[in-house]
């Protein structure tokens, strides 16, 4: 009983050991680490203390070095066993610092972390717990100090220290204890060293977070939320244009191959992650970007929804194989995107809207009806087809680059006019935007507006503003990682300031 407590104390310190080990080495292989962004992010209590060592940058190349060394040096301690109870006290102390940079508890806590929802209790808080047993009962059976310790008691004299006797079986086993751990060092150093080589480093499942903070200080209070059927969602929806490359740049045909630049797999992730500190707890995607959101989600424990636009191709002669491919992806709730509603409106289809909304309402999905045009939801509405919700563009007209209106068609975005430069020019997504005013006035639907800015054309205080007083419930707007500060205060002050709503809240 005793070998099996020691072997399961052994497991303990090795795992612990290794997760500083690892933590330290990924942050030495990445190019301009810094904790300076950890720092500044801090809230709480001590939030002064570690904004004061991010103010000076002699004291954040200290931190660097400090931290980084550290987390390397006490891995290798704990792991090997090499002056475990010094490793373990070091750990503790830089455990706590983590945990006190953003302590889950007090009216400092921030609602949505890139961890997860903790009360009091978090990882960081659980790995000290480990360190305090591992200082009590370090399991020194299996570690180097034993080794060392079993040639101290034969003497320093080069003749005492040989190997041991070939019957001594229990100083053999005494030796192998000692030594247990170094192969599992060796295996895993390696195996880290051949992922550092084909993937590149992310360091999100660590007790500090490489991605991007910034000083929740700054942010104008919290962001309002709406109920939208069981689920609570920020007013404010993170659209995923930018991140896809759809520029909507007019002529600009570098802008899309721009923004793809940009937002690189870590780019995006930092995006996300910055969303969530600022209050955003959903976003728009599609299909193809959620292999990229589940990993962004399992490696921070992000609890982010989405709101999944899909297309309705026939595939694997299945309209509805987007649909059921967004549902195995984990989306939260789906829409019939815009584009295709306006299709089967325009082309007398208004059976594959019921069948899309029956399909997802049955398998326990909010469903909802995107459209560009405003016949689209007029339509739904005359055939008695009510959505969970609406997802409709939502913006106003009076910017230099719209399309004339003499020459705007209805259904104009379903793609039919798309070579005619004198019908369409991927600037206009509401062609006429007072219709959709006048019909959102007696709409009884919660409605997501999308495109408020009109593709980049109108000043975000101006479009939000206008979306929320011609009566959309949320607003899905694409951003940059450097924009959603300023949106997300924007958006707080426009909703708890004097908003002129033509229509109640319906969500």
């Amino acid at each position: 009983m005793k070998r099996v407590y020691a072997i399961m104390m052994f497991v303990l310190r090795i795992a612990v050991g290794w997760h500083f080990l690892y933590e330290g080495i990924i942050k030495l292989f990445i190019p301009g680490w810094s904790a300076e962004a950890y720092l500044r992010g801090s809230y709480g209590f001590l939030s002064g203390f570690f904004h004061w060592l991010a103010s000076d940058p002699v004291l954040i190349n200290v931190v660097n070095f400090l931290n980084i060394w550290g987390m390397i040096l006490i891995g290798i301690g704990l792991f090997a066993g090499i002056f475990i109870r010094i490793s373990t006290v070091a750990g503790i102390v830089l455990l706590l610092l983590y945990y006190f940079a953003y302590p889950p508890f007090g009216s400092s806590v921030f609602p949505v972390t890139s961890e997860g929802h903790y009360w009091i209790i978090n990882r960081n808080l659980i790995e000290t717990l480990a360190l305090v047993v591992i200082y009590l009962w370090p399991a020194r059976e299996y570690s180097i100090e034993k080794f060392i310790g079993f040639f101290r008691r034969k003497g320093t004299r080069e003749s005492e220290v040989e190997p041991v006797a070939a019957g001594d079986i229990s100083k053999r086993r005494e030796l192998i204890k000692g030594l247990v751990s170094l192969p599992f060092l060796g295996g895993m150093l390696a195996g880290s060293s051949l992922r550092n080589t084909t993937v590149e480093p992310d360091v999100l499942s660590g007790a500090t977070i490489a991605l991007k903070k910034f000083d929740i200080s700054q942010l104008k209070g919290e962001l309002p939320k709406g109920k939208l059927g069981n689920l609570e969602i920020s007013r404010v929806i993170l659209g995923c244009n930018l991140i896809g490359g759809w520029a909507h740049a007019r002529d600009l045909i570098y802008a899309n191959q721009l923004f793809r630049q940009y937002n690189s797999e870590t780019k995006i992730m930092e995006t996300l992650n910055i969303c969530e500190q600022a209050g955003i707890n959903t976003t728009n995607m599609v299909n193809q970007f959620y292999p990229l959101l589940n990993k962004y989600k399992k490696l921070t424990g992000s609890k982010i929804m989405s709101i999944c636009q899909v297309h309705m191709d026939v595939k694997e002669n299945d309209p509805l194989f987007a649909i059921k491919e967004a549902m195995d992806y984990g989306a939260t709730s789906m829409y019939v995107q815009g584009a295709y509603s306006d299709r089967f409106v325009n082309g007398g289809r208004m059976d594959m809207l019921f069948k899309a909304v029956e399909f997802m309402r049955g398998q326990g999905y909010l469903a909802g009806i995107g459209a560009h045009s405003v016949q689209t939801p007029m339509a739904c509405e005359k055939a008695g087809l009510k959505p969970d919700y609406y997802f409709k563009t939502m913006h106003h007209d009076q910017y230099w680059s719209a399309h004339p209106r003499e020459n705007r068609i209805e259904f104009q975005m379903d793609g039919e006019y798309f070579l005619d430069h004198n019908k369409y020019h991927d600037n206009i997504f509401d062609l006429f935007p007072e219709q959709t005013n006048e019909f959102v006035k007696g709409l009884n639907v919660p409605l997501i507006g999308f495109k408020v800015l009109a593709g980049g054309a109108i000043q975000p205080k101006e479009g939000f503003k206008y979306a929320f007083e011609n009566g959309a419930d949320f607003i899905c707007v694409g951003m940059f990682d450097f924009q959603v500060l300023d949106d997300v205060n924007l958006a707080i002050e426009i909703l708890k300031g004097d908003l002129r709503r033509v229509r109640p809240w319906y969500a």
